[in-house]
């Protein structure tokens, strides 16, 4: 019975993403961005990421707007490391199936930035199952982009950062919490990051689904969603960053600005309690977002890896880049071990942060208006804002 039931699930994910595909709306440029990875039912994980695609339905290499990782650093006055070689602390990549070319690409993409090679010849680049062994899943071509996505922001917030990537057998959240175990208990890792979720459950909160998300003094973060207003897990969890994202754009002048993203996911947990860290947002229980990060297809970002046809660029977009970027941020300060949650730290230094104004990702259902509305201070789709340097986390 159990194997006839994951195989109807498989079937209906298949359904789903063929469905999703077909719906993705062409731009007046005649590009369009499409879901990475299909929807997931209950218990699985979607990643959040969007791919811009020609009219062919293939990946393109630019688009209008798409920054490297030297703009994003200028964008959030990220500091240039002096080494940018691996001579830093570890983030962990948390992601779902196999991707045989990570390192290969990975490279091509710190190459093109002026970064230093980050391999596991010179120690910088480690690749584990969820057993922290190297029997690796099978290769899948959605999560594998989503996976080189991860790499790349990672990479630009922290060049001088390690890099551990983490395989999980399948996109089941036991699955992935086993990874997310594995990540944790590797020796000088200060952050993971984690680009999926899924619905809320009502057995988000037992054990066996929250435990892995919660390890004091690690930064874990988490992408809060692509689809607008609504919380999901483990975004939802009281022990992580939720991320959110935003429309990052350059003016003429060379200044940057930023508003909420449409697709930028928020709202207050159906069943987390409110973290002691979290002030008051109008949600009695845990409010997502906490920060965020450009996340915008529209306003995407450069990626290295694999486009279905071979190697190569892509643009890519969703909160699967905002995470990432954000757990780079918080390794670059790398000072996390000093508090018990690493997201508490933004709360107590919002002056250290870009506070995202405006924009909204959708109607808030009779909530308060700042749970999907940009507002000055806290909002559910932004959170605090973004990096303005690495000094608020």
């Amino acid at each position: 019975m159990h194997r006839w039931t994951i195989a109807a699930l498989c079937a209906l994910a298949v359904t789903l993403a063929t469905a999703a595909t077909a719906l993705a709306a062409p731009s007046a440029q005649g590009l369009a961005h499409r879901a990475v990875c299909p929807p997931a039912p209950t218990g699985y994980a979607q990643c959040h990421s969007k791919i811009t695609v020609g009219a062919n339905g293939k990946p393109v290499r630019s688009q209008p707007v798409d920054y490297s990782g030297l703009q994003l650093e200028s964008a959030y006055r990220l500091p240039a490391p002096t080494a940018p070689d691996g001579s830093g602390p570890t983030i962990a990549i948390v992601d779902a199936y196999g991707y045989a070319n990570a390192e290969q690409d990975l490279n091509v993409y710190r190459a093109q930035n002026g970064f230093g090679p980050c391999t596991a010849a010179n120690g910088c680049f480690t690749k584990l199952d969820q057993r922290g062994g190297t029997s690796y899943p099978a290769d899948d071509t959605g999560w594998a982009q989503e996976t080189a996505l991860d790499l790349d922001m990672a990479s630009a917030a922290c060049p001088k950062c390690n890099l551990l990537l983490v395989e999980a057998d399948s996109n089941a959240f036991t699955n992935l919490g086993a990874a997310e175990n594995t990540a944790a208990a590797r020796s000088g890792v200060v952050a993971i990051s984690n680009s999926y979720g899924g619905t809320e459950f009502s057995a988000e909160t037992s054990s066996t689904y929250a435990a892995p998300f919660d390890h004091p003094g690690i930064a874990i973060t988490v992408s809060s969603g692509d689809n607008g207003y609504g919380a999901e897990f483990p975004a939802a969890a009281n022990t992580v960053v939720a991320v959110g994202g935003t429309s990052l754009r350059q003016s003429s002048g060379g200044a940057w600005s930023e508003t909420a993203w449409s697709g930028a996911g928020s709202g207050c947990s159906a069943y987390v309690t409110k973290p002691s860290w979290q002030g008051s947002t109008g949600c009695s229980r845990r409010m997502i977002a906490d920060v965020s990060a450009v996340a915008d297809p529209n306003t995407g970002v450069r990626v290295y890896g694999p486009t279905g046809s071979g190697p190569g660029w892509m643009v890519f977009g969703g909160t699967s880049a905002s995470a990432p970027l954000i757990a780079g941020v918080y390794a670059a300060k790398n000072d996390s071990s000093a508090v018990d949650y690493p997201a508490r730290t933004p709360y107590g230094r919002t002056s250290l942060l870009n506070d995202v104004t405006s924009g909204s990702n959708g109607r808030c259902r009779g909530a308060p208006s700042s749970w999907c509305n940009a507002v000055v201070g806290y909002d559910g789709p932004t959170g605090l804002g973004t990096p303005n340097t690495v000094g608020g986390f």
